[in-house]
């Protein structure tokens, strides 16, 4: 058994915590791509240092105590499988900072490079009023759009009281709660009766086969927000099918399918989807108009 006094220093603690992470076979993919940044992200966070320290910090010695939690955290992420993310309840979105536990997703969508860049070439975004985040989770979506849009109204829906509890805590904290409104519906079941300048979602979308193989970490995950039935679609279907009734002439509705794009793309053959790239990564985000999606 480890001796943790034998781990002196972060430089230390980190090259230990990437043997353990790669022998243990680690799954990463909720914020980080290698064991390393793993590491390097969980020792940081834990003793409440930026990631932009100096490097000769790695050779600060740590008192008992932050020995002690290091080793405790590393030890639940490699026996428990629970993501870093669910570790130190936080997580990056388009930049900002978000709270998250298990009520949630970690948020890791491509949508968040959309937000970034105001949806251009997609919309004007002098003319942008309202927005409609649908499943919004711990509320990244909505609350970075928000802040991209800065004079529009935001309304975020879930069907979950409890995601909507984490999501009024990020409200809170990244100061919108003037801008970004909370709603609990089902899809858009009893969201605002007005139109909308831009509906985006991410809605759960792992087919029966992908549930049945995720890796441990995402066993953490509700899988209220990952289960979409056998083809993964069957919420993003309801979305197209009942979106046009919310948006303006203009609008524009964005979703989220990932791995189920192709069974999205069968199930509407005729429908003329536009499957946006990203320059940092990612795929299966369709984007509609208005005038497309009417009747």
């Amino acid at each position: 058994m480890l001796d943790i006094s034998e781990l002196k220093t972060l430089r230390d603690f980190i090259r230990w915590a990437v043997s353990q992470f790669n022998q243990a076979g680690l799954y990463f993919g909720h914020g980080t791509e290698t064991a390393w940044d793993e590491a390097v992200a969980l020792v940081l966070h834990a003793l409440y240092l930026p990631h932009d320290i100096n490097p000769a910090v790695l050779d600060a010695h740590l008192i008992q105590k932050e020995r002690e939690i290091l080793y405790k955290l590393i030890q639940r992420r490699v026996n428990e499988r629970v993501p870093l993310a669910y570790l130190t309840h936080e997580a990056f979105f388009a930049g900002l900072p978000f709270y998250v536990d298990e009520r949630v997703l970690i948020p890791r969508s491509p949508i968040a490079e959309l937000i970034e860049n105001q949806f251009q070439p997609w919309v004007d975004a002098d003319s942008v009023h309202h927005i409609l985040d649908l499943c919004t989770g711990s509320g990244c979506i909505a609350i970075a759009c928000a802040k991209a849009f800065p004079d529009a109204q935001v309304d975020a829906s879930d069907i979950s009281a409890e995601a909507l509890a984490v999501a009024k805590m990020n409200v809170l904290r990244h100061q919108v709660e003037d801008q970004v409104h909370l709603h609990q519906s089902d899809l858009l079941t009893t969201v605002p009766a007005k139109k909308y300048d831009i509906i985006v979602s991410n809605p759960p979308y792992v087919d029966v086969e992908d549930m049945a193989s995720l890796p441990q970490e995402y066993l953490h995950e509700p899988q209220l927000a990952l289960a979409a039935g056998t083809h993964g679609i069957d919420f993003a279907v309801q979305i197209v099918q009942n979106a046009h009734r919310y948006l303006t002439p203009n609008g524009i509705l964005i979703v989220e399918v990932g791995n189920s794009e192709h069974a999205f793309a069968e199930h509407f053959p005729d429908l003329p989807l536009t499957w946006l790239e990203f320059n940092q990564g990612g795929g299966g985000v369709f984007l509609l108009t208005a005038k497309q999606l009417k009747p």
